[in-house]
């Protein structure tokens, strides 16, 4: 194995990790993964698994024996690990903040002893409450109190974000953080709360869509392969080092809407009803309001921005042949 062309992924086999992987096989590198399937799966990883050029290691990356000649073998390192969805956050606190903590601790400490340059993927939901119309990466942070456990997801990220940061400025570790906003795309799962293949499950099975609160609540979402084109540009920016990215679409709709367009879309039959959040996930559940990027930072330092409209996103989620003429997003 050419150690200048090996990238270790860390939960490779999860939905974006899984694209990942692939685009880089796909470009002709090497590629480890380290994921115990928690979440993930290797149906993920189906098309590329036979490839010479991959390893799979089923393991949590605090308990893989191995990690430390992985790394030194690495020529970069994506560090996607981590507790996924809503409702494992809700029914799980525990594992969601031992995961995200512990999984990355024990990344950087293997990049720094070796120096390798790390893209730790972050979470629009560490903005928590703001009331901005668009996040910016210099915004300050609300986060709500620790008695909602809602909200242990965003702070369990926020200290990932701490301890790369400081790794960067003590033991100068290339470390740069991508803010991910809602990615979406084929082998996404519902099983975790995800809205939109929840809603194309419904309309296609001529079931209710269970939109939770009254769905004015507004989000923006990113194909998946936009999502993996921008990683892999910020992970090649020089000038992104130390530096936290949104990555994320800009195109905004309401989940009530996004019920209304699926069900058009998919020409179903389906209803729509509205869930309280009590019932739907826990008492007390507060919800991000809005979920906006600016990824204007994204633009200057790679010159990128997503470009898969929402309704080609939704028929490629449904698997169904996108439309001639849909309007297409950003270039």
């Amino acid at each position: 194995m050419n150690v200048s062309e090996h990238f270790l992924v860390t939960g490779g086999a999860g939905f974006i990790g899984s694209y990942l992987v692939e685009r880089l096989l796909a470009d002709g590198k090497a590629v480890t993964v380290i994921d115990d399937l928690s979440t993930g799966s290797l149906d993920n990883l189906q098309a590329v698994i036979a490839n010479p050029n991959l390893r799979v290691i089923e393991s949590k990356v605090s308990e893989c024996r191995a990690l430390s000649e992985i790394v030194a073998e690495s020529e970069s390192i994506y560090h996607l690990a981590a507790a996924v969805g809503v409702e494992l956050v809700v029914n799980s606190p525990i594992r969601t903040i031992q995961t995200n903590l512990r999984e990355t601790e024990v990344v950087l400490e293997a990049a720094s002893r070796y120096g390798v340059p790390i893209l730790l993927t972050s979470t629009s939901e560490v903005y928590g409450k703001s009331q901005k119309p668009a996040f910016s990466e210099e915004d300050d942070l609300l986060i709500g109190p620790p008695h909602l456990g809602r909200w242990s997801y965003a702070c369990s990220k926020l200290m990932d974000e701490f301890l790369a940061m400081a790794f960067v400025r003590e033991r100068k570790l290339p470390v740069t953080i991508a803010r991910l906003f809602n990615t979406v795309g084929p082998r996404q799962t519902g099983k975790y709360g995800m809205v939109l293949p929840r809603f194309v499950a419904a309309a296609g099975a001529g079931q209710p869509l269970k939109v939770y609160g009254d769905g004015s609540q507004t989000r923006c979402f990113c194909y998946v392969r936009d999502t993996v084109e921008a990683l892999l540009r910020l992970k090649r920016t020089s000038a992104a080092v130390g530096e936290v990215v949104n990555v994320g679409s800009e195109e905004q709709i309401s989940v009530l809407d996004l019920a209304h367009r699926v069900v058009s879309l998919m020409n179903s039959s389906s209803s729509i009803e509205l869930v309280p959040y009590d019932v739907a996930l826990a008492p007390g559940f507060e919800d991000m309001r809005n979920r906006r990027p600016s990824i204007e930072k994204l633009w200057r330092l790679t010159g990128f921005r997503p470009s898969h409209h929402l309704d080609e996103i939704i028929a490629l989620v449904a698997g169904q042949p996108i439309k001639k003429g849909a309007p297409q997003g950003a270039p």
